[in-house]
Formats: structure tokens, sequence, C-alpha cells
């Protein structure tokens, strides 16, 4: 397993606007391209520094690489607008590339 790791600030008040535009997007990506899906978190702290962080989960380095140069354009223009426009500030790459070694996580704790 491969993941990829992105990051956005994102203009106040568009927080929810962007999480679900980031949600239709990760489903459209995953159909698409081929991704295992991703996961959201935000950073603690102030909400005007607090970054949102998306980890991807991909079968291989080769399937991610081939959607990242892609640009993971997928056919839903209005989401895809409603995330750029409520991003404020983003990364020109990858925050992180990681090949999983061990993956102790368990998938059953997602449904608690």
């Amino acid at each position: 397993m491969f993941v990829a790791a992105y990051w956005w600030k994102v203009h106040p008040g568009k927080e929810e606007q962007f999480r679900a535009a980031w949600r239709r997007g990760t489903e459209l990506i995953r159909a698409k391209y081929g991704s295992l899906g991703s996961r959201l978190h935000r950073e603690e702290g102030p909400a005007e520094t607090a970054r949102f962080i998306g980890i991807a989960e991909w079968p291989d380095r080769a399937t991610w690489k081939a959607a990242y140069d892609a640009k993971m354009v997928y056919d839903e223009p209005a989401t895809r607008a409603a995330f750029v426009d409520a991003i404020a500030e983003a990364g020109d790459a990858p925050l992180l590339l990681l090949k999983v070694t061990d993956d102790l996580t368990d998938p059953a704790a997602e449904d608690q």
C-alpha cells in the first residue's frame, strides 16, 4: 500500500463547503483512478492557522502516480469549483509520500 498526504488552509466560514467537496471528490477519485479512499484530518490550534490534512491510500505508487499526473481530474465541475473556492492556501506538492510497511489499524474500529 502507498500513502500520499496533502494539506489545505480553508477560508473562514467555508469549512463545511470544503469538507463536502473533499468527500465527494474523494469518492470520484476512488471510482476513476483506483484509490483506496482517504481520511481528512484537521490540525489542532487556532482556526485561522489550522490546516486540513488529507491522507489518501493507494494500492501502490504507480496507481497514485498515474492519478497525480492526470491531476486527479473528475467529471463534476461543480464539486471541483466548490473545493477550489473554499481553499485559501495549499501545498504545491504532496506533504508526504509513504510506502506502508506495517498496518495495525482496525477497520472495524471506524464503525464504533
